[in-house]
């Protein structure tokens, strides 16, 4: 049992504010109560722990709906052969070039690297896609033990795809077999229709059916995508989704959906699937931003640009006020739907005690009606003090308290020279 003492509770999904003690539950679906009093010193029992919050802003941990933790060690990395001039080329010059040099010690350090950023940036859970084609077997695994090292929850799945040949296909799929069937929770990961063929796609499908999950793919990120399925298949990426029976898992999680027409947009609206909007990597790429209102199963990830929530948040919400005119409420909606998907996945490490509490010290003043106005336009992740996950504290005054930080870096910086080197 964990209490916190002397703290302004923010509820996140009415932004009432609720100044007391509270009571934090231990374990992957805990709760949080109010408690009129906290027992003494001499009645608390073994392993009970009282946090002095002094006032600050406590609310629930933020999670990321898709992240792609492959890619951390790639922060200055060496430039592409050439300089890409489509999606296509930065897919094959950088991130599939990336892809296939990993192995299991660069994947390791790049979940481990990943978790501290996510754990001190107030994310204490992550929906990751994770990319490492000739070095699959054992990779989720090696990235759930990362996480749970330092503390952060999760639902995994690896990218399936045809672009490295079909052994490779069928290696990503055993791949998630074995995870679910050890007790993982996650999704069965397809890299985007242009590379995935009908076999791999329905074998995808019949596999999420199996484990009770959805698929995890991205939708028509670029035009290219859209216009080589209706090439090829004579449909768009959305239609043939629905023909696989993807869209009607209401665990499927399909990102970006840029470039998707008006039918689309109405099969979406009518799915209960999940979409997950990456507004930074959007414009990193040059492939265009778009409206989601259509939906209410929009939710906010990174696309691995970054593990910063509040950050993916504000650049969502001010891109979306000229994309789709959205307000501060809707984009707040989208950075805490990614709950709402969690939910469906039972007890995974997504519950109300995962807390932050955030050393906020506004000139002005913050009231439940003006809560948006100071995440949007004050708060930053470097506000983060603590951060609690599933009810234990994993981050205590802005350091780790479960690993040390240094040596994971360490780690990580290791791995990225031979990263590098293999790129080079």
């Amino acid at each position: 049992m964990l209490y916190l003492r002397n703290a302004v509770m923010i509820d996140a999904e009415t932004l009432a504010l609720t100044s007391g003690h509270f009571a934090v539950d231990e374990g992957p679906a805990g709760t949080v109560k109010a408690v009129a009093e906290i027992p003494e010193a001499v009645n608390l029992h073994a392993g009970t722990r009282v946090l002095d919050c002094k006032g600050r802003f406590v609310t629930r941990a933020l999670a990321c709906g898709h992240h792609h933790i492959y890619s951390c060690l790639s922060r200055g990395m060496p430039p592409a052969p050439r300089q890409p001039k489509s999606f296509t080329d930065i897919l094959e010059q950088i991130w599939w070039r990336l892809d296939k040099c990993l192995d299991k010690d660069m994947t390791e350090a790049s979940a481990l690297a990943t978790a501290v950023y996510l754990a001190k940036n107030g994310v204490a859970f992550c929906i990751d896609h994770h990319a490492a084609p000739h070095a699959v077997e054992g990779s989720l695994t090696t990235i759930a033990r990362a996480l749970d090292r330092v503390g952060i929850g999760h639902l995994l799945c690896h990218e399936t795809s045809d672009r490295d040949g079909t052994d490779i296909a069928r290696q990503s799929l055993e791949e998630h077999e074995r995870y679910f069937a050890s007790g993982g929770k996650g999704h069965v990961g397809l890299h985007a229709s242009f590379t995935v063929s009908d076999d791999t796609l329905n074998a995808a499908v019949a596999l999420a059916r199996k484990y009770d999950t959805g698929i995890h793919i991205h939708v028509a990120e670029a035009a290219s995508d859209q216009e080589y399925c209706l090439a090829t298949y004579g449909k768009t990426v959305v239609r043939r989704l629905q023909d696989a029976g993807a869209l009607d898992l209401p665990k499927t999680i399909l990102g970006h959906c840029v470039h998707i027409s008006e039918e689309d947009r109405a099969i979406l609206a009518q799915s209960p699937c999940w979409i997950v909007q990456n507004t930074e990597s959007n414009q990193n790429n040059n492939v265009g931003l778009a409206a989601y209102g259509y939906s209410e199963r929009v939710m906010l990830g990174t696309d691995g640009m970054h593990s910063d929530m509040i950050r993916s948040a504000q650049s969502s919400y001010f891109a979306g006020i000229s994309v789709e005119g959205i307000t501060p409420a809707a984009a707040y909606e989208r950075l805490r739907n990614v709950h709402r998907h969690t939910a469906l996945h039972g007890p995974c490490g997504d519950a109300q005690n995962n807390l932050v509490i955030l050393d906020y010290d506004s000139p002005t003043p913050l009231h439940e009606h003006n809560v948006l106005g100071h995440i949007f336009y004050g708060l930053t992740a470097g506000h983060v003090d603590t951060v609690i996950s599933q009810g234990r504290v994993i981050v205590e005054n802005r350091q780790l308290t479960r690993c040390n930080e240094e040596e994971i870096l360490a780690f990580a910086r290791q791995q990225a020279k031979r990263l590098w080197d293999r790129l080079g």
